[in-house]
């Protein structure tokens, strides 16, 4: 699988480099379209995480982000927001969550779907 605008090691645990290669294919290719149609960099601030390390920073237990079904994507304005949430909704995201620094995006099938929340 070849991705255009991200590096696996973007979605790397800190501390664990290769952990990226634990990211769900489905969801890196959705995540590739969304920055296509988005146009600008998106920096990823957590893709895959260990159990342990999602414990560490006080991540939920179930945290889809173990399963390598979650990437949260920096974001500190609103009109960025508003676009990241409208493309991921067209690229076919139905799990995300907005906080004031970040926007997240799940594929968690195991999960109730049709959802968007606040942090």
């Amino acid at each position: 699988m070849e991705l255009k605008w991200f590096r696996l090691s973007e979605f790397d645990e800190p501390k664990k480099k290769g952990s990226g290669s634990n990211m769900s294919k489905d969801l890196l290719l959705m995540l590739d379209d969304l920055r296509n149609k988005f146009g600008k960099p998106m920096k990823i601030t957590s893709g895959y995480r260990s159990e342990s390390y999602n414990k560490k920073i006080g991540g939920v237990k179930d945290s889809s982000h173990i399963k390598g079904l979650a990437v949260d994507i920096a974001c500190n304005n609103s009109r960025d927001r508003f676009m990241i949430v409208k493309l991921a909704l067209e690229v076919g995201f139905r799990r995300i969550g907005i906080a004031e620094t970040f926007v997240h995006l799940d594929i968690d099938t195991e999960k109730s779907g049709k959802l968007i929340w606040t942090y």
